[in-house]
């Protein structure tokens, strides 16, 4: 066991320290953010101690809240920088899509176009949700020719259709796996399976369909949790 946790330490050390790397390069505030957070914390509680004449109890407390607090903030910067790097990239919601969480299929690039404007498609208790990236007048023609494709076998199925983006009725990255959670869950996990059954046989359509040169991030690509 302890040569376990030896080997599993320096592990979550390194992936800590990377993330820290990475973060650094976008916030470059980061370090000192999170330092004064946990010196805040910890000041404030151990001076109601010592107010209260107890200052041992209080320090400790102290100390775990501190911490707690700067692994807090410090997550939602690297969430906030990890985002901020993927916008605007190929494949960038897809990555999220991937990464949503248990209780959904998500099938990347069920359509596109010559200008590399993609559909993704994610599968849950909520129905079928199409996520498209790409130009937004370009992206609606798109969806509507999906929507139209998947009617023949799945017309009595609630669909979604969100376009990633930062404009007027469209969903940042950022928020889009929010987005979908928040969705109404509309179908028993059984229906979810046959559904799902369904658009794998329609989704062997694309198969043969050219795709943009350079991979779409996958299933491998670790993700930020939003909130």
């Amino acid at each position: 066991m302890a040569r376990k946790e030896t080997t599993e330490n320096p592990g979550r050390l390194k992936q800590i320290a990377l993330t820290y790397r990475m973060t650094k390069k976008v916030d470059s505030k980061v370090g000192l953010v999170v330092a004064a957070v946990g010196i805040v914390t910890f000041g404030v509680l151990l001076a109601i101690g010592f107010w209260i004449d107890h200052p041992v109890y209080l320090g400790i407390l102290g100390f775990l809240l501190a911490f707690l607090a700067m692994a807090i903030v410090f997550g939602r910067r690297a969430e906030r920088a990890a985002f901020g790097q993927m916008e605007g990239q190929p494949g960038a919601a897809a990555a999220v899509l991937e990464n949503i969480g248990r209780g959904w299929t998500t099938t990347p690039a069920v359509a596109m176009n010559r200008s590399q404007d993609v559909v993704h498609r994610a599968v849950g208790k909520a129905g079928i949700v199409l996520v498209a990236e790409g130009n937004p007048n370009r992206v609606k023609s798109l969806l509507a020719a999906e929507k139209k494709r998947m009617a023949r076998i799945v017309a009595d199925v609630p669909v979604h259709d969100l376009i990633v983006g930062d404009g007027e009725g469209q969903v940042p990255l950022k928020k889009l796996r929010t987005t979908l959670l928040k969705l109404p869950r509309v179908l028993p996990g059984a229906q979810v399976t046959v559904v799902n059954d369904r658009l794998r046989a329609l989704g062997d359509l694309m198969s043969n369909m050219p795709i943009p040169k350079g991979p779409l991030p996958g299933k491998g690509m670790r993700m930020p949790r939003g909130r």
